[in-house]
């Protein structure tokens, strides 16, 4: 099996997970091999979610044949007709051999994706069109993985120059020429970072159907074209289908989410050009103290060693580290007598700050909420000034998080999400599912000169993955800057 550079690996049979063969993990999906037909294999999980990708990066997967020097691939050169946007995660390939061209699915986003239809709706979409290609290698070659795989990204390149493809007949699939295209540029203004405009750089920008900021994260009937901005800000979204529109992006770096107030109309053949767009980003006063890195994923934060017992070395790789199997229980592990105490200035959140917020397991295998602790210090207060606490989520599944200020016994937080999250991103290896931002106003009588707590706690715990993952926490201070 390959779906990119570094995951690659000779697969496990459909019988190698059946019993006699294989552990049952904490979830169907996942098993341990136990006595597979490859001996290889032996002792390491198997789990279909380890090969999850991004939609905009799931564009080439496939089997290759060790006997006959074959490759079996997909090729997948746009992905406007698949649901959630760039960012929406889903399956590749699984033991079979399977390899899938996903169109529809709630995985990683829950119900909350639009895909249901009324009674007497009118909705039609063209799925694809995906390329199925087979190559092969002589027999004498060294490396036939190699080469068929590196060929297979060759064509892909040449599949993704040809689209949208001139030779379909439907009327429904509009060619390159009755479609059109959007060109801008994004800047950010954000007066407690720079004075000047800041360039959007890598920033993504995209066209979804009409919708509230960050919609297109749950859309599933319409068609979204996206692309990312170059090192000024400048975007050109070309081969729009025809249709309405409005334009979203987010940028690194930046918390929240860009939304153009007006509808996009995109008719054959025209260009429109939107000139600069300012995106002004959540922000109520300057940075106090912050952790993470807004980038919509908890991949900067603590991500531990996997239970030497639960390896899969294909995910071995530091970037793939995350989607080992059982991470969640490895708190319970390494928090063994309390839970997380973050203190700002001295603690550094790639050590020390779980990528997961997930319940305790107890000596019965039941699992208790926790509370996690940000410690920090406040040399000066405004009593009568409103702070605020920019809390962004990557991810959440059946949880809540309660929000409190130095008195971790309230009967009633400050702030509650009440239950979030359908996404599931926890099981399936996901390092964030929907994104979602908290503007949380804290009255300046709640903290002290001096030290100060706040109390993250996560209410829910039935299950191991009821749980949320942290994008970024920034407390903000009361504003400070004149009109």
């Amino acid at each position: 099996m390959a779906i990119s550079d570094t995951i690659q690996r000779v697969m496990p049979q459909s019988e190698d997970r059946v019993k006699g063969h294989s552990k049952p993990l904490d979830f169907k999906e996942a098993v341990l091999l136990t006595n597979p037909s490859n001996p290889k294999l032996k002792g390491e999980v198997d789990d279909k979610y380890q090969y999850s990708t991004e939609n905009k990066d799931n564009k080439l997967n496939g089997w290759i044949s060790d006997h006959d020097a074959v490759g079996f691939w997909i090729m997948t050169p746009s992905n406007e007709f698949r649901t959630g946007g760039p960012h929406k995660q889903d399956l590749t390939s699984h033991v079979g051999p399977t390899a899938l061209s996903m169109f529809v699915s709630t995985h990683y986003t829950g119900t909350e994706i639009d895909t249901f239809y009324k009674e007497g709706e009118a909705w039609k979409k063209v799925f694809g069109p995906v390329l199925i290609y087979l190559n092969s290698a002589s027999s004498k070659d060294d490396d036939q993985r190699k080469i068929l795989w590196n060929d297979a990204k060759r064509q892909l390149s040449e599949e993704i120059e040809s689209w949208p493809y001139n030779f379909t007949r439907s009327e429904d699939f509009p060619h390159s020429q009755q479609r059109g295209q959007v060109n801008g540029q994004l800047l950010v203004q954000d007066r407690y970072m720079d004075k000047q405009l800041m360039q959007a750089k890598s920033a993504f920008v995209g066209l979804a159907p009409p919708g509230e900021v960050d919609s297109w994260q749950k859309e599933g009937k319409g068609y979204q074209f996206w692309t990312q901005t170059d090192k000024i800000g400048r975007f050109n979204i070309k081969n729009v289908r025809p249709g309405v529109y409005n334009l979203y992006a987010w940028v690194h770096g930046f918390i929240g989410s860009y939304k153009l107030d007006l509808n996009i109309t995109i008719q054959p053949g025209n260009k429109i050009e939107l000139g600069t767009l300012i995106y002004d980003p959540p922000r109520n006063g300057p940075t106090l103290w912050e952790i993470g890195i807004p980038d919509r994923t908890a991949a900067e934060f603590f991500i531990p060693e996997p239970y030497p017992q639960y390896v899969n070395s294909i995910t071995n790789d530091g970037a793939d580290k995350f989607r080992q199997y059982g991470l969640w229980d490895r708190f319970s592990n390494i928090y063994r007598d309390s839970d997380l105490v973050y203190t700002v200035g001295a603690s550094n959140y790639s050590k020390d700050w779980f990528f997961a917020h997930v319940p305790r397991k107890t000596g019965d295998d039941r699992y208790r909420p926790t509370t996690w602790q940000i410690k920090y210090n406040l040399q000066d207060v405004n009593n009568r000034g409103t702070y605020t606490l920019q809390m962004a989520i990557a991810a959440a599944s059946f949880a809540e998080v309660e929000v409190r200020f130095n008195d971790p016994n309230s009967n009633r937080p400050h702030f509650t999400t009440r239950r979030i999250g359908y996404d599931n991103a926890v099981p399936r290896h996901g390092i964030h599912g929907l994104y979602r931002l908290y503007s949380i106003e804290v009255p300046g009588y709640r903290f002290r000169k001096g030290n100060n707590t706040i109390y993250l706690t996560q209410t829910r715990s039935d299950n191991p993955f009821e749980a949320v993952m942290y994008d970024y926490i920034r407390l903000e201070g009361p504003n400070s800057l004149n009109d």
